[in-house]
């Protein structure tokens, strides 16, 4: 039996007395038998009881549970010193209001509560980061590496997506030390990666499973914490629509490899660290005139182009270079063009 099910029934009979006893009132003031009003509006308050009840109790416990799963420890921190401090504003304006004439004397006192305890969480939680600065700042001690006021991320949290546990370059990051507080994988990002490694498919396998083996290799050899979470955004079915919006409810970035969610996170206001940009960024940089060596393994576009591959994946076009595939050429620097989709050389052989 559910616990549902009893307040149902508890809920049924509170009502139904207060129907009964309601229809006695009204019976007494028409001047009619009781029996009648006071069944009828038993029967009716019985089978609203039966039905509000869990709307009163159950469901609202659930949804408060749910938030709560949800909300980053600190914010319900501050919730709490909020919701102390507005309710003692309004115990302290309390007994002026009660002098006022009836009945804003016994309604202000009340709503004053109501008012200054939203009040208080609100703001407290606006300026949540300001609140545990100033803390920090008053409390002796040292202080941690990521503790700066001006710290946008809740605790540093960085979320990870599929793409970038499949891709599996985020293993060779989290080692390196320029990743700082913790990887956080939501339940519903295993359960894909555990849903693709289980695909009939034999290439989606294999990269869930890879996914897989990295996740293990980053719990073992990360030197930053990495956590899996149950927390879940409840109503929303696609997991990257549910990444989003559970780094806006942690103030938090994500980490991916995937282009769109990049932008579609990044219209919503949400951090996109991408591993694809970081890669970009730290590629050697050439110029016009410098020599390198790469193998021409395969026509180009144009007539007479070859193309190659530098270690770091960036393309280099070689030109006159079709008569050259595979082999390893001296090349120079012609043109460097940077694109969406990465860099990309023009070179033609070296005949110095």
């Amino acid at each position: 039996m559910s616990i549902e099910f009893i307040l149902r029934l508890i809920g049924l009979v509170a009502f139904a007395v207060g129907g009964g006893y309601l229809g006695i009132v009204i019976s007494g003031a028409a001047e009619e038998p009781p029996e009648l009003w006071a069944s009828v509006l038993a029967a009716v308050g019985a089978l609203i009881g039966l039905v509000i009840t869990p709307y009163l109790t159950t469901r609202p416990a659930r949804y408060l549970r749910n938030l709560a799963s949800r909300l980053p420890s600190q914010t319900l921190v501050v919730s709490m010193v909020g919701l102390v401090v507005g309710l003692i504003i309004a115990a302290l304006l309390a007994l002026p209001l009660s002098l006022l004439p009836s009945p804003l004397g016994q309604i202000l006192p009340f709503v004053g509560a109501l008012v200054f305890s939203w009040l208080g969480i609100s703001i407290f939680v606006i300026r949540e980061h300001d609140m545990f600065a100033l803390w920090r700042d008053r409390v002796p001690g040292p202080q941690p590496a990521d503790s700066s006021a001006t710290n946008n991320h809740s605790s540093n949290v960085i979320l990870l997506d599929t793409s970038v546990i499949i891709d599996g370059r985020i293993a060779d990051v989290s080692q390196t030390g320029f990743l700082a507080g913790s990887l956080l994988v939501p339940r519903f990002i295993l359960n894909e990666l555990q849903h693709i490694a289980d695909s009939p498919d034999a290439l989606r396998r294999n990269r869930g499973r890879r996914g897989l083996d990295i996740l293990n290799r980053l719990q073992k050899e990360s030197v930053v914490p990495v956590r899996v979470t149950d927390m879940n955004v409840e109503g929303v079915r696609e997991a990257d629509d549910k990444l989003v919006i559970l780094a806006k409810q942690l103030r938090c970035a994500i980490l991916t490899t995937d282009y769109n969610l990049n932008k579609v996170a990044g219209i919503q206001g949400v951090t996109v660290l991408n591993i694809n940009d970081l890669a970009n960024a730290v590629k050697a940089i050439l110029l016009p005139g410098e020599n390198l060596a790469v193998k021409v393994i395969q026509e180009g576009k144009e007539v007479g182009q070859g193309v190659g591959y530098l270690d770091d994946g960036t393309m280099v076009v070689v030109e006159d270079g079709r008569r050259l595939i595979n082999q390893q050429v001296d090349v120079v620097v012609t043109k460097v063009l940077q694109t969406a989709a990465g860099r990309m050389i023009f070179a033609k052989p070296d005949r110095s």
